[in-house]
């Protein structure tokens, strides 16, 4: 039981209005802690207020308090712009791995601070370990591998890990949905979330709608050659193969961006493959800082499998990653999660991919 000194310890849980959150108030109860539901605002919009209400209503169902906070400004200056920005610049920003680190767990933390909670919780699945022989804290992978979020929590610090609770990583989808209709909340059935919380529709229009040159320019290959016309970078990311509109022999697949030259470069799949890639800088999580090279394993998507790497340090926080074995290509913007075994070592934005 998280009894404290002075009785329960209070745990402020982030809740967006689905499933795991209210699940994970659940799970918090029975371990004996006191939960204060806390509904962070980062839009201003029918979606935001449906989620405020489902979240309320699970607190109201289980008896515990909820509490709201505008985070909307947060949001904008540190998930938002950055995204369109990365955007103009020719990358694929992956979002919401800097959203947990920047924006959700410190709004969620300061709240915490005004509601006299020593602790946070989210519903994210993945599990929270402290080291034996460094006192470090770090983010092991979930139980079910299947809906792993480790790669999402990898930029968070040692003071958030500190106070962070996760209580869904040990328990699958499934089960939660079932504890969820056992327990009689009403979002057991909810669906999931889309992956870009603050767009609805198509992107492109997001991004034009904020400013995003969306110029068009040539399709080449690697050696210049023009075989095409393209009606704006945004609407293409590395190692994109559909949509491209160039007949050939063999698919084309998108190998790189020019914002400078609005150029989409397009290669054969041999030349989609990589080699390694430059990441950061990093935050490190099991480790305090990479004085060497060392075997480590990494994912450069979030949806894709963990290889064997080689780590190698680089100046200004950066590392230099070696890949074992030829991988398909992914876009700068996106992370690289770098891992020994089901603990995270850290992450990095990726900078630059080195060809095979």
């Amino acid at each position: 039981m998280a009894v404290g000194d002075n009785g329960p310890q209070r745990v402020a849980l982030g809740m967006s209005g689905g499933v795991d959150s209210a699940v994970s108030a659940a799970l918090l109860m029975r371990a004996g802690y006191e939960v204060v539901g806390v509904t962070c605002r980062f839009t201003d919009d029918a979606a935001a207020d449906r989620a405020a209400a489902d979240a309320a209503a699970v607190c109201a169902r289980l008896g515990v308090r909820h509490a709201e906070r505008d985070c909307i400004g947060l949001f904008e200056c540190e998930v938002v712009r950055p995204f369109v920005d990365g955007y103009a610049a020719g990358l694929t920003p992956s979002p919401c791995v800097g959203c947990n680190a920047r924006c959700k767990l410190p709004a969620l933390l300061d709240a915490a601070d005004e509601l006299g909670c020593r602790a946070v919780a989210t519903g994210h699945y993945a599990r929270i370990v402290q080291l034996a022989e460094s006192g470090r804290y770090a983010v092991k992978a979930a139980l079910d591998v299947r809906k792993d979020q480790s790669y999402m929590l990898a930029l968070l610090d040692q003071d958030q890990l500190a106070r962070l609770v996760l209580p869904l990583g040990g328990m699958t989808k499934a089960e939660v949905r079932v504890l969820a209709a056992d327990l009689g909340l009403p979002v057991a059935e909810k669906p999931e979330s889309q992956d870009v919380c603050f767009i609805e529709g198509d992107y492109r229009a997001f991004l034009q709608a904020r400013g995003v040159d969306d110029r068009p320019g040539d399709i080449v290959d690697r050696a210049g050659t023009v075989l095409g016309r393209h009606d704006g970078l945004a609407n293409f990311t590395v190692g994109q193969r559909k949509g491209i509109g160039i007949a050939a022999s063999e698919p084309y697949y998108v190998v790189d961006k020019r914002p400078d030259t609005a150029d989409l470069v397009v290669g054969f799949a041999n030349e989609a493959l990589i080699g390694g890639v430059l990441a950061g800088p990093m935050r490190w999580q099991a480790i305090e800082r990479l004085d060497e090279p060392r075997a480590a394993s990494v994912k450069l998507r979030y949806r894709s499998r963990a290889v064997p790497c080689i780590i190698e340090p680089e100046p200004e926080g950066r590392v230099r990653a070696v890949l074992r074995e030829p991988q398909p290509t992914t876009a700068p913007g996106q992370f690289a999660v770098f891992s020994v075994g089901d603990t995270v070592l850290g992450g990095g934005m990726i900078e630059e991919v080195a060809s095979v």
